[in-house]
């Protein structure tokens, strides 16, 4: 066990992934599952990476607010965007999910989808994680990344599905994760077709299409991919949908919820959180023997080097 899931503790959850993974590649086992069927997904913003104190798209877009401001005089005196200028958290914090789709709306729309990607990829390749202190891709759990590789190499076709923007985790997640643009599912803004000095594009426009959450994530794999997981990750109640289609197929199904319980290394919330509010999910995993992952016990390493 030890040749697998390096950045992983040799604890009980190590030792039931692995066990599931044997069992369900190995040809004459009883639970072998044909490669075609093998389908794993993953959560991204807090499962993958992490989400505290704000999901790290919420922190690109106040970085937009701040590169954008000169053109919009008015946001000076606007909340939530004054709040974002002043570094007024209590405010942002306040204005709540609506607040941040407001500011998301008014900083990501307006261009192309590849000019979008490429702003993406600028500020992902300089920006540091205010809290962390390290570049974004290095905010990536090492042992989930280790997961979706081990996963992989044993004939898994790994998605995301998530409720961070699908644009925004197309310019970042082949390279931090190894998973390739076709195989990322987000949430989307509606766009149009249209000839921008004469090349055909596709506009982003300010207004919600899809959001990728709770009923929504087992709506889009059903919709995107078009067949029910193997295994399913997540870390909050908005995966607990996700994870309760994925536990009502028939054969072997693994279900995965990290728990943030490590304070000194990364982060300590569950039910009481704003962001990523583990509470349902906990209690449904707790009753059904799905794998709670703890961050404390079962990491060996948080973080990417």
């Amino acid at each position: 066990m030890s040749a697998v899931l390096t950045s992983w503790n040799d604890t009980p959850a190590k030792a039931a992934i692995v066990d599931f993974v044997e069992r369900t590649t190995t040809p004459g086992s009883p639970d072998f599952v044909d490669p075609v069927d093998r389908l794993a997904v993953f959560d991204n913003d807090g499962t993958l990476w992490t989400e505290q104190p704000m999901y790290n798209q919420g922190f690109f877009a106040f970085d937009r607010v701040r590169e954008l401001a000169p053109d919009h005089p008015e946001w000076a005196e606007t909340q939530p965007f004054k709040a974002v200028l002043e570094n007024d958290m209590q405010t942002l914090a306040a204005s709540g999910m609506q607040g941040l789709a407001q500011i998301v709306m008014s900083t990501h729309a307006g261009m192309s989808a590849e000019q979008f990607v490429e702003i993406v990829r600028d500020w992902i390749a300089q920006a540091k994680h205010p809290v962390r202190k390290r570049s974004y891709p290095a905010t990536a759990y090492a042992p989930m990344l280790e997961l979706i590789a081990y996963l992989q190499a044993n004939g898994y076709r790994t998605y995301i599905v998530s409720g961070g923007g699908v644009e925004f985790m197309r310019a970042f997640v082949p390279d931090a994760y190894g998973i390739p643009v076709d195989q990322i599912i987000g949430s989307t803004i509606k766009t149009k077709f249209e000839e921008v000095d004469g090349e055909p594009q596709l506009v982003r426009l300010p207004e919600l299409d899809f959001f990728d959450d709770g009923d929504g994530k087992p709506v889009a794999i059903g919709k995107f991919i078009g067949q029910r997981p193997v295994i399913c990750v997540g870390n909050s109640d908005g995966d607990l949908p996700m994870l309760q289609y994925t536990a009502a197929g028939d054969g072997p199904r693994l279900m995965l919820l990290l728990h943030h319980d490590d304070a000194a290394r990364e982060a300590a919330y569950d039910r009481a959180a704003s962001i990523g509010t583990l509470d349902k999910a906990l209690d449904e995993a707790r009753e059904r023997d799905w794998i709670v992952i703890s961050m404390k016990r079962d990491f060996g390493a948080v973080f990417v080097d």
